[in-house]
């Protein structure tokens, strides 16, 4: 099946990638929305998933058949992620002359001036006033936090999303809810197979066809949300002549819990493993509530985050200090690696080239274990790190040094542990003059570079400060000089 169909507002589309004179399969969701006359609102800032000018809203059936709203940046959507859904830009929010409850809020509390970011920020808003929220000034930050406004000023933009989790939240699209849950769920969900003679896309939708398709392309980039590939694309200027789309397969998007373990499917969004996990597993609360954004969250997934091998990927040296395994699967094998060995270089893996990341095991601890993040940005939201430190950490009862291990992002060409540090730690004392000494090992351990975010020296001076946060925090006299 090449053809893809969709829902513009409450319009029934279908789109023929194979034979379209202009659109490819990679063709971004903001870039098709800007090729038609009447749907200019959506704007281009960035074209990188941070300033949220583009943002736009998702509605598809949830497992229970409600409609679910979602934000996304439709700069890192490509389109045949659409089939089977609604898409919604800020053009369809108005009632003729009357003004959707956000909209209007955002007039009454002056919450926009220039107007260029206004659309991205009332369609944030609109998915904020569909998610049925608490009404907490902390879930309509995290809502606009993918949301960039340089001349208005947040204070009015946060009044205005307080208004929408306070309000009733019935609105023109709750009556037509109905009739588009209906018409989506007639659209089949089947694989899309789609090839111009300039681009081939594969978008399978079941886990057995994406192995076959792995194992017959491996030379197409895998994709599950795009928030990494798009980049390549809109940014780099790249053509990215063959895809494989794994976004479409429900098996990967799985949770659950087992006596000793955690296993997370590698397609499930950072967003639901967010909400799935809640306080379960240790410092994943800590690391994806400064993940991105909410709509990077929203299409970004674990597997995605760990196949892009970078090295400052915020998940990364979490898992690596929770000791997380991978399984790794082709279509006549499966294996397990700890997430340790599987990134080997700068962007590289061990992944074979038929392989695909299944899912993510992470093993429990003992209770008395500590474990803590920290992450050195200059933002708290939609910013990369310059530094990050993931650690685990466990005490005898007379507070020496059991186990521990420090997992560090920005430090090297790929997120690593700082050996050396923990074999020297071990069995010693957890106080001050031992941290003081620890620390010129680890000094000594990584040889970082400097670039746009910071310079090498000062990568060496957070690392150390780092490690006495963590000592600060976990000694029993909260980190002051012993006698």
């Amino acid at each position: 099946m090449s053809k893809l169909k969709f829902l513009l507002g409450f319009d029934v589309l279908e789109l023929d990638l194979d034979h379209h004179p202009v659109l490819n399969p990679s063709t971004t969701v903001l870039n098709y929305l800007r090729h038609l006359n009447d749907h200019k609102g959506v704007k281009e800032g960035c074209a990188e998933g941070d300033c949220g000018a583009c943002t736009v809203v998702v509605a598809f059936p949830d497992e229970d058949g409600q409609l679910r709203y979602m934000a996304v940046n439709s700069c890192l959507v490509f389109l045949p992620w659409l089939h089977g859904k609604q898409l919604i830009t800020v053009e369809h929010l108005a009632e003729g002359n009357r003004l959707h409850p956000v909209q209007q809020w955002m007039v009454d509390l002056y919450g926009s001036q220039c107007g260029f970011c206004t659309p991205g920020i009332v369609m944030s808003l609109f998915a904020l006033y569909k998610s049925n929220k608490e009404a907490t000034r902390e879930n309509a930050i995290q809502a606009l936090s993918g949301n960039l406004c340089r001349c208005t000023g947040y204070q009015p933009i946060l009044e205005a999303a307080m208004k929408a989790l306070e309000a009733d939240r019935d609105d023109s699209f709750t009556s037509s809810e109905k009739s588009v849950r209906e018409q989506l769920l007639k659209i089949p969900f089947l694989s899309l197979q789609i090839d111009n003679g300039r681009q081939a896309y594969f978008r399978p939708s079941t886990w057995r066809e994406a192995l076959e398709l792995r194992r017959s392309h491996p030379d197409a980039l895998l994709t599950a949300g795009a928030t990494d590939l798009a980049l390549r694309q809109s940014k780099k200027h790249e053509f990215l002549p063959k895809i494989l789309d794994i976004s479409g397969i429900n098996e990967l998007k799985s949770f659950h819990e087992h006596e000793d373990r955690w296993i997370i499917g590698s397609g499930l969004s950072l967003e639901e493993l967010w909400h799935l996990s809640g306080k379960k597993i240790p410092m994943f609360d800590e690391v994806l509530s400064v993940f991105a954004s909410h709509q990077i969250r929203n299409m970004a997934t674990l597997g995605g985050n760990i196949g892009s091998a970078s090295p400052i990927g915020d998940t990364l040296p979490v898992l690596i200090a929770l000791e997380a395994a991978l399984e790794l699967e082709n279509i006549s094998a499966t294996r397990s690696l700890p997430i340790e060995k599987f990134i080997t270089g700068y962007r590289k893996t061990d992944l074979l080239p038929d392989e695909i990341i299944r899912s993510i095991s992470v093993p429990k601890t003992p209770q008395e274990t500590l474990f803590r993040f920290y992450k050195v940005s200059k933002r708290i939201e939609l910013d990369i790190s310059s530094v990050s430190m993931a650690a685990q950490l466990r005490l005898t009862t007379d507070n020496r040094v059991e186990k521990v291990i420090l997992a560090f992002g920005g430090m090297s060409e790929r997120p690593l542990r700082a050996s050396r540090t923990e074999t020297w730690l071990l069995g010693k004392p957890w106080q001050r003059i031992t941290i003081t000494e620890a620390s010129e090992i680890l000094c000594h351990e990584f040889s970082p570079i400097s670039d746009a975010r910071t310079g090498k020296e000062a990568r060496r001076i957070m690392a150390r400060n780092l490690l006495l946060k963590l000592y600060v925090e976990t000694s029993e006299n909260g980190g002051s000089d012993e006698e």
